[in-house]
């Protein structure tokens, strides 16, 4: 019945306007039909205990509040709500036929201004975050309160929701959650919730707890004459009625899973400006890690539809392991002391990709030797380089320069009181004095990650890495023997040897183990 009702809805005679085309966009709640102008979303018939669309009424109600609420952010985008009947050609917008179900219509946004997209093109910046924080900052500010809002807001509401994402979490491990990261997490939040509940009390007595948006993520929120902010959450009250650091925790925690914690500092500054609301940073960690698991929650129910393609389902289930990957990070990080960590290791052998996840994990500060040395000679970050060994940008002299780029990046990371990742091939003992000098001149932790990996899958990688649109790295299989006869390899000891063939989240939990953060 479904399938049949989209094939309809696929055709642009199905529409009141003319179209050329019409696509579709499936989530784990809607379908969202796209002709040329419009977007047309239709509630699927689902019920996941927080959410129940299940009747056609509902349907309809839930429509009419999505309206209604969205037009606070983005008035002129929402329309208003469309009957969709049956017809002689099939199900369509209009008409007189029977009636078969409700639709949110709104105006079509262009999606090459979508938050995501710019991010994605590597061209949201600073100053956008800053803007964009106080729109937030001036809606959160008019935004309702009073004390149905409030109860919301207390520690017993928060242990109440988090229970029920454990329970709807639960069915999906091992396979996008293993069971011992559940428990890890679990004791987290109930020692967080256990120690902190008069900050939960302050927060309601302050006034902070409020009619909010409840999904404000990079895929929401659109870049145009002016910004726009969609989709708010209409099917539940209390995912609305929270704590305004709920709502900005969300679009904190996405631009941290994107890899961009640099547009974390200007959107926060400018909010906690615009707003005055200088918000505590354990709570904010919270409400981070509870960002995450929601998201690696509903990420894992599109592993219950049908018809997902296998290279579909692949990818879901990949997204929601990262994204329980990233809330159990927030838990993890008050166990980690200040500290200065760098890879070492052969060009090929997994370092960016260890490093780039552990930052992201743990929210350490990152710090390129690729990014750095293009940086510094001028070149753009994807320009390919095809000098040979110690030649061109590689030189004695631009290894010098580079190696002291990062030191003095990774001085700034730790003097602002942030622990930070180096990725670089450190295939000199001289270099990686210097970073541990630097971490016990400022007292602060020092790891040395040795990569290893066989000769064959490290070629591999290279060969693979060489056709990446995106790639920085300008390793190639053909400098590797000379690179590997001058690396001086770390003492016995002297450095936590990580077996890189393994899979890259195996890798990084021996990684975390050796650290002392994982128990």
């Amino acid at each position: 019945m479904m399938r049949k009702l989209i094939k309809s809805l696929l055709k642009p005679a199905a529409y009141p306007e003319p179209t050329a085309e019409v696509r579709l966009i499936e989530t784990h709640v809607s379908f969202i039909f796209l002709t040329d102008s419009f977007a047309y979303k239709v509630k699927k018939p689902v019920d996941f205990g927080f959410l129940n669309f299940t009747s056609l009424d509902r349907r309809r109600f839930y429509c009419e509040e999505e309206v209604r609420l969205n037009r606070r952010l983005c008035p002129e985008i929402y329309l208003g709500v469309v009957e969709l009947r049956s017809g002689p050609g099939g199900a369509a917008f209009g008409g007189s036929g029977t009636l078969i179900d409700y639709a949110v219509k709104m105006k079509r946004l262009p999606e090459d201004r979508m938050l995501a997209q710019l991010l994605e093109r590597g061209e949201l910046q600073p100053d956008q975050m800053a803007a964009l924080a106080r729109v937030i900052a001036q809606f959160h500010g008019r935004a309702a309160r009073g004390p149905l809002i409030d109860a919301q807001g207390s520690s017993a509401a928060m242990r109440a929701n988090w229970e029920e994402n454990f329970r709807q979490a639960a069915p999906f491990a091992p396979r996008t959650v293993p069971q011992v990261d559940l428990a890890l997490m679990r004791d987290w939040v109930a020692r967080f919730l256990a120690e902190h509940e008069g900050l939960f009390r302050a927060r309601v007595e302050g006034g902070f707890i409020r009619e909010c948006d409840g999904d404000l993520h990079l895929g929401n929120i659109c870049l145009t004459d002016r910004i726009c902010i969609f989709d708010c959450i209409e099917f539940n009250e209390r995912f609305r009625y929270i704590d305004t650091a709920a709502d900005i925790a969300f679009l904190l925690m996405d631009l941290e899973y994107a890899g961009r914690t640099d547009l974390c500092p200007p959107f926060l500054e400018s909010y906690q400006e615009a707003s005055g609301d200088q918000v505590p940073a354990a709570l904010l960690n919270f409400y981070q890690a509870y960002r995450a698991f929601v998201r690696g929650k509903v990420k894992s129910f599109r592993l219950g539809e049908n018809g997902l393609a296998p290279g579909e389902l692949q990818a879901t289930q990949a997204t929601a392991t990262r994204y329980f990957r990233l809330a159990r990070g927030y838990c993890l990080r008050e166990r980690l002391s200040p500290a200065l960590i760098i890879t070492c290791g052969l060009m090929g052998s997994g370092k960016s990709s260890l490093a780039r996840e552990l930052s992201r994990e743990l929210g350490l500060g990152y710090c390129s030797s690729d990014l750095t040395r293009k940086t510094l000679a001028g070149r753009a970050p994807t320009e390919r380089g095809s000098e040979g060994y110690a030649q061109g940008i590689y030189t004695p002299a631009g290894n010098r320069a580079t190696y002291q780029a990062l030191l003095e990046g990774a001085r700034r990371e730790l003097n602002s009181g942030r622990s930070v990742v180096v990725d670089a091939t450190f295939r000199c003992a001289g270099d990686r004095e210097a970073f541990r000098s630097l971490a016990k001149l400022l007292g602060v932790q020092f790891f040395l990650l040795h990569l290893r990996c066989n000769e064959q899958v490290t070629r591999e990688r290279l060969e693979q890495r060489s056709r990446e649109p995106g790639e920085i790295s300008d390793g190639r299989s053909e400098l590797l023997p000379r690179q590997a006869a001058e690396f001086e390899a770390p003492e016995p000891g002297e450095a936590l040897s990580v077996d890189a063939s393994l899979p890259l989240f195996e890798e990084l939990d021996l990684v975390l183990r050796g650290m002392g953060i994982l128990p």
